[in-house]
């Protein structure tokens, strides 16, 4: 490599990192107008046959917004409301707390008023709250922009998909038939996890959330939005949530119901995850319960919430380069030679 080489090679670095840094602080926003670009554009390639390509993105920007943004935001502020009446609705008297008081002084010969405590660390935690509303301002300020980067950002790659993907393609040194079997890999495994698993996950939540809401579970809401995250991850799935719930409604008297939302429960929701992933899976790449697994749990971390999407194709894209790597590696190898 001669000198012109490494400088240009030392720019390209510097910039890439500089614009690195400025996709972080919005890189939850990011991932998900990729993520949404990805599920509307074979809808976009239609709408380009009897429209403008501008045309058809604002289109289908405006379904985003209709179909995936406002339905997100609408079960957010459910959820949101579900458990904030969960913290809201304890009795202090169902905590027994004159009997807690009592089992202090005469266990440790402390004399605690637990009332009194609890109000004093609220007053306090009140003090915090507002002292922190200048950090939540900017919190809300930041998810407005953030939500307005996703809207902007998916505009273009509606409209402008097909150039990215010719510039990509254009500056990959791959012959074009390898090229063209890296991505196909790729978009296989982007639809087995978002058709074969979140959507899988979806439906099984919303099924086993129904059994929930038919016997009168409080914050049904706010546990169905727990089963459909935990139905992401293989081999756990829903029953985290509603087997608690068949002993809750034995705890309280409910054994009818109970038995019912069991059986509901292991016959319907099981029988979704038994017959309905395979049958969507089959359509695309066979990914493990175990890459779904640390997928999910390692793309919350590395991702957040954009993880639960992401984290799993990052593995799968990983597997898919190996296969077409050792598919064509040794005529990549000779033609190397050749050149």
């Amino acid at each position: 490599m001669n000198r012109s080489k490494g400088v240009l090679l030392a720019v390209v670095v510097i910039f890439a990192y500089l614009s690195w840094q400025l996709v972080v602080p919005f890189l939850q926003y990011v991932l998900g107008a990729v993520l949404i670009a990805f599920v509307l554009y074979p809808l976009q390639e239609r709408l380009e046959r009897v429209s403008s390509p501008g045309i058809a993105a604002f289109v289908l920007v405006v379904l985003a917004i209709v179909g995936f943004i406002v339905p997100f935001v609408l079960v957010a502020l459910v959820v949101a409301d579900d458990a904030a009446d969960m913290v809201t609705s304890v009795d202090p008297q169902d905590l027994q707390i004159a009997d807690l008081e009592g089992w202090i002084a005469s266990e440790i010969g402390i004399e605690v008023d637990v009332t009194e405590t609890v109000a004093d660390s609220a007053e306090q935690i009140g003090s915090i709250l507002v002292d922190q509303t200048t950090a939540w301002i900017s919190t809300i300020t930041h998810t407005l922009i953030g939500f307005g980067l996703t809207l902007f950002l998916l505009y273009y790659l509606l409209k402008e998909g097909d150039r990215l993907m010719a510039w990509i393609r254009d500056r990959t040194p791959l012959p074009s038939d390898v090229q063209e079997d890296f991505y196909g890999e790729l978009d296989e495994v982007m639809w087995a996890v978002l058709a074969g698993h979140v959507l899988i996950a979806i439906v099984e939540g919303a099924i086993a959330g129904l059994g929930l809401f038919a016997t009168g579970i409080p914050n049904a809401a706010f546990w169905t939005f727990v089963m459909i995250v935990l139905s992401l991850v293989p081999l756990i799935g829903a029953f985290l949530v509603w087997g608690p719930a068949v002993l809750y409604l034995f705890a309280t008297g409910e054994p009818l119901l109970a038995v019912a939302l069991a059986v509901y429960s292991a016959i319907v929701v099981g029988v979704a995850d038994d017959y309905l992933r395979p049958i969507v899976v089959d359509r695309y790449a066979d990914l493990s319960p175990a890459i779904i697994i640390l997928g999910v749990l390692g793309g919350i971390y590395a991702f957040g919430i954009m993880g639960l999407f992401f984290g799993p194709v990052v593995i799968g894209a990983l597997i898919a380069t190996i296969d077409v790597i050792d598919e064509h590696y040794w005529r990549l190898e000779g033609d190397a030679e050749g050149t």
